[in-house]
């Protein structure tokens, strides 16, 4: 049975996403992008952005299931508190939409995918890419790294790359 799977990697300035679809372990990417606001505007007015952009996802592709990089917090704080609202307009509308939500710490995105908890970041996007059979890691960041949670919910088997 197929399953469409939404993953997101939250930020104020960029939310990344990635959508596949997963069918008796088989992944495919279905889309990929970002949710960019403007720097300078009013935090609520890019909090709005995010959930409606968020809004115009859940209802273009339905995803059967949303996962969401749990906050890890960083050295700036002022970077964590943004991705924690962030993070709070993401799981509102996953509930007014009475979609599953899992979470996942970027450790356990890392582990699930590389099979090493401390795999650097070209290092994810080497398996997102040979996990999802792309011709090139997906762009930018945001979209790559929203793409291995996703991948990370679909219960992706470690692989070694050589």
């Amino acid at each position: 049975m197929s399953r469409t799977i939404l993953g997101l990697d939250p930020g104020t300035a960029t939310t990344g996403f990635g959508v596949i679809s997963e069918d008796s372990g088989q992944i495919k990417l279905v889309d990929c992008g970002y949710i960019a606001t403007q720097a300078g505007e009013e935090l609520a007015d890019r909090l709005l952005v995010v959930a409606r952009s968020l809004e115009k996802i859940v209802r273009r592709y339905r995803p059967d299931m949303v996962a969401v990089e749990k906050l890890f917090f960083a050295k700036n704080r002022t970077t964590a508190i943004a991705v924690a609202q962030a993070r709070g307009v993401i799981l509102t509308v996953v509930a007014k939409h009475h979609l599953p939500l899992r979470e996942y710490t970027p450790l356990q995105v890392k582990q699930s995918l590389t099979g090493y908890g401390r795999a650097d970041k070209r290092q994810m996007q080497r398996m997102v890419k040979a996990l999802l059979k792309l011709d090139q890691a997906p762009r930018p960041d945001d979209a790559a790294d929203a793409l291995a949670i996703a991948i990370c919910a679909a219960g992706a088997t470690p692989r070694v790359l050589q």
